[in-house]
């Protein structure tokens, strides 16, 4: 079952780090087992696709890239039936794909599936082994999850989610990392409780995710670390009762000044450099825990205070993207209950012709919460 679909689409490639995205005419893909094809609205921009647009993380060239999209569902392909899932219906896909069937899906841990890392993370395939993209000329091109720069994309069915009728369909193209990310760091690692004090080191798109989510479970006081004072400005606005710029502020002794000299519960990490690890180190309480998210540009590594960790019983935990399969439908929940404002997080849009200068002031910091590429542009 499936609409009417171009032969062909665009979709930005990148094949060469210093050419950069370039706009392709490519195959329009379709969807094989237990996959569906949709119409891209609008593809998230994310520091992730950032670091393999700059070579720092390895990938597969040719690419397309973008890894949290919504659309229109076009065609359901075979082996879909437990999925309530029909062409037209409006869909958010997350970027960390579960195979369904591999140890850690069974377990229910969907941020661990095997076959994402090893296939497409490593590959940048799908879990038959192959890409669903290629050139004119029939050249293979690599995906990194769904690919969703472009028109079209493939995700699989484990992966979307269903939205309701007069959700935005491209703001809510961020549900599917940042929002997606950012719930579940606070409901998994993070554990968070009604009352827990809670730092968010970082508040671009994930951080200002963090920031509404840890506040609809009940934290408070809930502390914004940034270095730009009108990201902490519009940190306020999302929920945050205390804002400290690391740049000009100490950050333990702000934040102490702000806990009656404890320190935070839990603090997350969300951009993966090791200055960002530090604030949220140096924010925990005796006995809290830091969840580190963001990812570093390539293999980077981040000093912890040996003593104070081990003395004062501190915590680090790791989280990768949440368990789609159970925490994406909750996210877009949230996001039509108004619990999570994601229309507001997103701050620019550009068109597909415009995503490589799009990406360039996200490197440059320009962009406040995030940006999304619009199709309709």
């Amino acid at each position: 079952m499936s609409a009417v679909i171009p032969t062909t689409m665009k979709a930005a490639v990148l094949r060469d780090y210093e050419r950069g995205l370039e706009i392709e005419e490519i195959r329009t893909p379709h969807p094989r087992s237990g996959e569906v094809l949709i119409k891209v609205s609008a593809c998230g921009m994310c520091h992730s696709d950032l670091h393999v647009i700059g070579g720092a993380i390895a990938f597969p060239l040719p690419c397309v890239l973008g890894h949290e999209v919504a659309g229109e569902i076009v065609e359901v392909g075979p082996n879909c039936e437990q999925f309530p899932l029909e062409v037209g219906q409006k869909v958010a896909g997350a970027f960390l794909m579960p195979c369904g069937h591999c140890e850690f899906c069974a377990e229910g841990r969907d941020d661990l599936c095997a076959p994402f890392f090893s296939l497409n993370r490593l590959e940048g395939k799908l879990y038959d082994g192959t890409t669903r993209l290629e050139s004119l000329e029939g050249e293979k091109i690599a995906m990194y999850s769904m690919g969703g720069l472009a028109e079209y994309a493939v995700i699989p069915a484990t992966s979307v989610a269903v939205m309701p009728d007069g959700m935005d369909t491209v703001s809510s193209a961020i549900l599917g990392c940042a929002a997606l990310t950012a719930y579940g760091a606070a409901r998994h690692a993070g554990d968070i409780r009604y009352g827990d004090s809670v730092a968010v080191v970082a508040t671009g798109g994930i951080g200002s995710n963090l920031i509404q989510i840890v506040k609809a479970l009940g934290a408070d006081p809930i502390i914004a670390i940034d270095v730009e004072d009108a990201k902490l400005a519009a940190a306020r606005e999302l929920g945050a009762t205390v804002t400290v710029n690391s740049a000009t502020q100490d950050v333990r002794e702000t934040v102490l000044a702000a806990t009656n000299g404890r320190g935070v519960k839990v603090a997350f990490e969300a951009l993966g450099r090791p200055e960002t690890w530090k604030s949220a180190l140096d924010s925990l309480a005796d006995g809290g825990k830091m969840v580190p998210i963001g990812l570093g540009a390539g293999v980077q590594e981040a000093g912890v205070e040996i003593n104070r960790t081990v003395r004062r019983s501190q915590s680090i935990v790791g989280s990768y993207g949440a368990r789609t399969r159970q925490d994406l439908p909750v996210v877009v929940r949230l996001a039509a209950g108004g619990q999570i404002d994601y229309q507001s997080i997103v701050s620019r849009r550009f068109s597909l012709a415009e995503a490589g200068d799009g990406y360039k002031l996200l490197k440059e910091g320009g962009i406040r919460g995030r940006a999304v590429v619009d199709m309709s542009l």
